[in-house]
């Protein structure tokens, strides 16, 4: 394995130094994916540079390809408002026929987005341009997502809900993408009941978060073609670079305590949370910000002792 090339943005001289570019770059077809069995032991992400070298879709996924073949079906779309409080918090803003959307997101730079859309369920004639590489792993075929942006826009700081193990895989479009491990929610002031964080790792406000100052990470900019594997619970912040289009695999982690937490997560925590926001509003949000500053507090105060 051999380290990836610093290719983050540059961070000012006058902030904590928060992210590391030393991620694993692996190789399946040079030692028969022992490396990428190695991070997953470990629980490490890495970046494949040939997960997806055979893939069709890197040929034929063109926003006008796309338009002819499944143009005509009507899709969700998204915000930036998905995850704040109020009447859209985790809902869409919107449905539209898909080639409307690949126009007004990828040609014209609306910023709109689709994620989580399952091809296998709406377009499973897509699934033909993709394929399932034989690397002892047990991914999902009713569960292969695609996610879509416009250039400039961000999906906010989370990890996934059902504790999965995630291959995204770039079609289109450069990405910068940003991961903290697990053990780095309380410095990134996690919002109970939720898998989001609300600081803002661009201008970080050290005055409200302060805990913030101590969190560590990676930084990593995406090609297309290439893969990025992210163990469960991993934080990560993806903002595109260029308009862009990817598609994620899911693999079931082997530890049955991720499982298990995946599971109350998608049928407990989620909907309580979705509850208590249609029920408070704002003041449930409040309550929410106020327990992870008194978390990461807790934090701090471990580390001074």
């Amino acid at each position: 394995m051999t380290s990836a090339a610093p290719l983050g943005a540059s961070v000012p001289t006058d902030r904590p130094e928060m992210f590391g570019s030393d991620l694993s770059r692996l190789q399946l077809a040079a030692d028969g994916g022992a490396g990428l069995q190695a991070c997953i032991d470990r629980r490490q992400p890495a970046v494949i540079d040939d997960f997806a070298a055979s893939w069709p879709a890197l040929r034929r996924w063109s926003p006008e390809r796309l338009s002819l073949r499944v143009g005509d079906r009507v899709v969700r779309v998204f915000d930036a408002s998905f995850g704040e409080p109020g009447r859209n918090y985790m809902r869409s803003v919107d449905v539209m026929p898909f080639s409307r959307f690949l126009d007004q997101v990828l040609d014209q730079g609306r910023d709109l987005r689709m994620f989580l859309y399952n091809i296998s369920r709406q377009v499973p004639e897509l699934l033909d341009d993709i394929e399932f590489p034989d690397i002892g792993l047990n991914f999902s075929r009713r569960f292969v997502f695609t996610f879509f942006g416009c250039r400039g826009s961000t999906t906010p700081l989370h990890y996934d809900i059902d504790m999965g193990q995630v291959f995204h895989t770039v079609i289109r479009g450069r990405r910068r993408v940003r991961l903290f491990a697990p053990d780095q929610s309380r410095a990134l002031y996690r919002h109970p009941f939720t898998v989001r964080s609300y600081v803002d790792l661009d201008a970080p406000d050290f005055a409200t978060w302060p805990a913030l100052a101590n969190a560590r990470g990676y930084e990593v900019v995406l090609e297309p073609g290439q893969t990025l594997f992210m163990p469960p619970g991993w934080w990560h912040e993806f903002h595109y670079l260029e308009p862009g289009i990817g598609v994620s695999f899911r693999s079931p982690d082997r530890r049955l305590g991720s499982r298990l937490r995946g599971a109350v997560n998608l049928l407990a925590v989620s909907p309580a949370d979705r509850l208590a926001n249609r029920m408070l509003g704002r003041r449930w949000f409040a309550w929410k910000g106020r327990q992870a500053v008194r978390r990461a507090r807790q934090l701090q105060s471990k580390r001074t002792t």
